[in-house]
């Protein structure tokens, strides 16, 4: 089982109403949750690990989920509220305002967290807990608790109006990014990461000496480059789509990625580490080919197998 650690909260998405005015209409969103989602629609084995609240919306999230053959056993609940993130698309791209005070999602604790037992081969972690006490602390504890036996991969999603303490944020991201065995970021996210001038590729070479095995790059319609540290680098292009909006591209490119190494049976510390370039090409081909049915679909509706 893939385990996808973070964050799980309602979109509430903008819709035309009465002339001049727009109403909004909740759905399931979150990085991690979208992630997820993909993943168990694709058909690859896959549990959710967030704080849910016991009110209407958590509800919906366990509904969502479980519907998209998400397992729900690793969910801790609580009466605390969800987290809601208000979007504005503009020209398709989303913008967000998150509400997150004292929510199930961010109230958590590594103690609220069991032993995982040994189905669960691989961790995933990103989105807007890692920026959010004390659940950043929490999944940085937990990453830490179980790199050693399991493949990670993390995604950084970053969100600059999000972060309140940039300096904390970095070495945290620094840390996770160190013990991990894949990283996923944006072209977006690695020059947030590395500010000052310099080539993509030397700013990948920087996040390689960090500590992962692989560093991808998304570039939206440029396609996306993985880079080993065995000196493999493979580019390719994005997939045709005709885009609605962008919101949940990434995380089902990520869903795409890590659903085709499980199926390849290339999902382990070792093989991540030494996979040959066909496989790293076929992986890639496949998260882009997720992620452009996405951005064919309003919100964040990842495809089923079948759908490909």
């Amino acid at each position: 089982m893939i385990l996808c650690c973070g964050d799980a909260l309602i979109d509430m998405m903008p819709i035309p109403a009465q002339p001049g005015t727009i109403a909004y209409v909740p759905k399931p969103g979150g990085a991690v949750l979208n992630t997820a989602v993909a993943l168990g629609r694709l058909g690859a084995p896959v549990g959710l690990l967030t704080g849910v609240s016991h009110d209407m919306f958590g509800q919906q999230l366990a509904a969502h989920i479980s519907h998209s053959h998400v397992d729900t056993g690793h969910l801790l609940w609580s009466d605390r509220p969800t987290t809601l993130a208000f979007v504005q698309l503009v020209h398709g791209q989303a913008s967000y305002c998150f509400y997150d005070e004292n929510s199930a999602g961010r109230m958590l604790d590594i103690a609220d967290i069991p032993a995982l037992p040994n189905a669960v081969t691989a961790l995933f972690f990103g989105g807007i807990s890692l920026a959010s006490d004390p659940a950043s602390d929490c999944y940085a504890a937990l990453l830490e608790r179980e790199a050693p036996t399991r493949v990670v991969m993390v995604d950084p999603n970053i969100r600059p109006g999000f972060i309140k303490d940039a300096a904390r944020y970095r070495q945290r991201l620094d840390r996770m990014m160190a013990q991990a065995d894949i990283v996923k970021v944006s072209d977006e996210d690695l020059n947030w990461l590395f500010p000052a001038p310099q080539s993509d590729e030397q700013k990948v070479t920087q996040l390689l000496a960090l500590g992962p095995s692989l560093v991808v790059v998304t570039r939206g319609n440029e396609g996306a480059d993985g880079f080993m540290t065995n000196g493999t680098h493979i580019h390719i292009p994005a997939a045709p789509a005709k885009i609605v909006d962008t919101v949940g591209a990434g995380d089902t490119f990520n869903a795409g990625l890590l659903a085709k190494l499980s199926e390849l049976n290339c999902l382990s510390k070792d093989q991540v580490k030494t996979q040959p370039p066909k496989i790293l090409h076929t992986a890639l081909n496949h998260g882009a080919k997720v992620a452009a049915k996405t951005v064919a679909r309003e919100g964040a509706d990842p495809p089923w197998a079948e759908d490909l």
